[in-house]
């Protein structure tokens, strides 16, 4: 969504978005018995609209007990002493060279709300079977930093009415099937572990992620929602480039966000791009990082030419940016 007025409070949120968007704030430890070796690794602070990733490396203590090793392990989020959010882990290629060949490497994220903050205490679960019937549990510290959201109010003229209020049949059916599709996760689908790129050659951003949004409309009355993505500034007919590696899920026209487009990169991983004038991939194509896969427009709910880009985990949104670091830590 482009808006011709910009405060420059939002200009210093701008800003404090890409600096707190550096670098990961990472904790690595390592538990030992007599069968392996596991190494774990996760950011143990983050911001509100961001995820938590862990990263574990299992070894064997010799060549002969490789065959008993099953490991199977969940991540749990604790808040205020409850259980709220679960994420079992998948298999990914490990690629640190100084593990042995018989090394197993596991990933997995738990997106954490915009609506969150640090009045609460969070902690981390991880309960794990190595070798796929003993099970234990190891709990680590994890903290929640507080993040300042903008709130607008976007004045829609009689089209964009029409279409954000739009109840028909064939828009419901179309956020349903967006849903399933964001809501499936495939343990196979293991495509990019490695930090994503911008989608596009523009730095200028006229919306941000977790916008407090009120939509007033033309007809009167307005509704409430919040921005799930980062809109950048994109000219008609500019260049949209995949941000990593995946299979291409969804390549249609939706009433609300035009053309549009959806890649899985991970199990559970998905990044969306909306209002398009032109695709140039098709559902089940394989495309890689930096891959030009459409044109940007402003069909759909758009008061001007922009790409909207939009990252969901586990079908909630998280920050794009988030992923434009070593999310996964890759050696």
């Amino acid at each position: 969504m482009i808006h011709s007025a910009r405060s420059i409070k939002k200009i210093i949120l701008l800003l404090a978005f890409v600096f707190s968007a550096v670098s990961l704030f990472a904790e690595e430890m390592t538990l030992y018995n007599q069968d392996y070796r596991m190494r774990i690794q996760y950011n143990d602070i983050a911001y509100s609209g961001d995820a938590v990733f862990m990263r574990l490396e299992i070894s064997p203590a010799s060549v002969a007990l490789k065959k008993d090793l099953k490991p199977k392990a969940k991540l749990t989020l604790f808040i205020d002493g409850k259980s709220s959010r679960k994420s079992d882990f998948y298999f990914i290629p490990t690629t640190d060279s100084n593990l042995p060949s018989s090394s197993i490497t596991m990933l997995t994220g738990i997106p954490l709300s915009t609506w969150w903050t640090n009045e609460s205490s969070y902690y981390l679960e991880l309960s794990y079977s190595v070798d796929g019937n003993n099970t234990e549990v190891q709990k680590l510290p994890f903290v929640l930093m507080n993040k300042t959201f903008v709130s607008e109010t976007i004045e829609l003229d009689d089209r964009n009415t029409s279409i954000k209020t739009d109840n028909s049949k064939q828009r419901m059916d179309q956020i349903q099937n967006l849903n399933e599709i964001l809501a499936t996760i495939n343990a196979d689908a293991v495509y990019q572990t490695t930090k994503f790129i911008k989608p596009v050659n523009s730095n200028y951003r006229t919306s941000f992620f977790g916008d407090r949004r009120v939509y007033a409309y033309s007809s009167g009355g307005s509704s409430t929602s919040l921005h799930n993505g980062i809109d950048f500034r994109s000219p008609e007919g500019n260049d949209v480039f995949a941000c990593a590696k995946g299979r291409v899920a969804l390549a249609g026209w939706r009433n609300s966000t035009g053309w549009s487009i959806v890649i899985e990169h991970l199990p559970g991983l998905y990044s969306l791009y909306y209002h398009l004038s032109e695709m140039l991939v098709e559902p089940g194509d394989i495309v890689e990082e930096g891959s030009l896969i459409a044109k940007s427009g402003s069909t759909g709910l758009a008061t001007g030419p922009h790409l909207h880009w939009e990252i969901r985990l586990n079908s909630e949104a998280v920050s794009p940016d988030f992923f434009t670091v070593d999310f996964a830590f890759e050696p």
